[in-house]
């Protein structure tokens, strides 16, 4: 339901950034500071038994702060940026609800624009139509973005030739439509209403954050990525579920099946994270009214100056600050 535009909003704080820049750990740090309570917005992190590639943090880690959107879907369940927006609304609702502040936190900038913008009224999937279009890729990488330019040269300029999943909406779009989506992106959406965001984003120095997230990925498979692959296809799960195309995941896969060996896994999902990295921040940049902070979530000047910006936010709104934070 629309919010009337002099109705009082609340506050809605948003941690961003790329892959390894703690973006948990300042998150835990606002919430432990301002009474807040923590919404996830990772699109790997909503699915069960996928932690150590995905970098959860543990429930014994997480301060007694509740954690909303964790490991709440099976692996091979499919679970879009609309139904992430659906679910993230109504628990950001209940945070408020109860007079505590909800905070996002995670790096898919795409499920953060749903959330906050909304998703465009366009057609629902076609499963026939995209194994078209994905045997069509097979036979000629790059033709299905090549084929949406020529449909949407506006939609196919805002989306890189290597985000097939992207592409493919985008191209199923202009196909069921029958016209481009573009136009449909201008038809409106329905945005979140009556939230005040400040969003703030973690920017690490690159090779600080490049170094880092090599550090890590060689960690993880030290510490039992490839035994909680073998878990999860032992449950029953198959190799082709959606998680397992990620940075890492995806790696350890080809190392079971023998086409890598464990250096060679660790150097493919290094490199890979770190283009991810890239990604992200090429994302975030344009993202509207975004702080950024310029190093890693746990720094402690890096925690002072966000704890500073959130309390300002807080004090200088009609809301007022959270009553535990005053």
């Amino acid at each position: 339901m629309p919010v009337a535009p002099d109705a009082p909003r609340r506050p809605l704080v948003a941690v961003v950034g790329p892959t390894g820049s703690g973006k948990s750990s300042l998150a835990l740090a606002i919430a432990a500071e301002f009474a807040g309570e923590i919404v996830n917005c990772d699109s790997l992190q909503v699915f069960r038994y996928f932690d150590i590639g995905t970098a959860k943090l543990p429930p014994g880690e997480r301060l007694g702060i509740p954690h909303h959107l964790i490991g709440i879907v099976d692996p091979d369940a499919l679970f879009t940026a609309g139904e992430f927006a659906r679910l993230a609304r109504e628990a950001i609702a209940e945070i408020s609800g109860r007079g505590r502040l909800p905070i996002l936190a995670g790096g898919t900038g795409f499920y953060l624009r749903a959330l906050v913008e909304g998703l465009f009224p366009g057609p629902t999937r076609d499963e026939g139509l995209r194994e078209k279009l994905a045997r069509r890729e097979r036979r000629r990488a790059g033709s299905l973005h090549r084929l949406l330019k020529r449909f949407d040269r506006e939609t196919a300029g805002r989306i890189h030739p290597n985000d097939l999943p992207k592409v493919t909406r985008a191209l199923e779009v202009c196909l069921l439509a029958r016209r481009p989506a573009s136009e449909l992106f201008r038809q409106g959406r329905n945005a979140l209403s009556g939230y005040s965001i400040l969003k703030l984003g973690l920017l690490p120095d690159r090779e600080a954050l490049y170094q880092r997230l090599d550090r890590r990925c060689g960690e993880m498979f030290a510490g039992g990525l490839v035994e909680e692959v073998r878990a999860i296809l032992a449950m029953g799960y198959h190799a082709s579920a959606k998680p397992f195309e990620s940075h890492g995941y995806k790696q350890a896969l080809q190392l079971i099946a023998g086409e890598l060996n464990t250096r060679e896994a660790v150097f493919y999902a290094q490199r890979n994270t770190r283009n991810y990295a890239k990604r992200q921040i090429t994302w975030f940049r344009r993202e509207r009214d975004l702080i950024w902070l310029k190093g890693f979530g746990e720094e402690p000047a890096i925690v002072e100056e966000a704890l500073a910006l959130v309390k300002e936010f807080l004090e200088n709104r009609p809301w007022g600050a959270p009553d535990a934070a005053r």
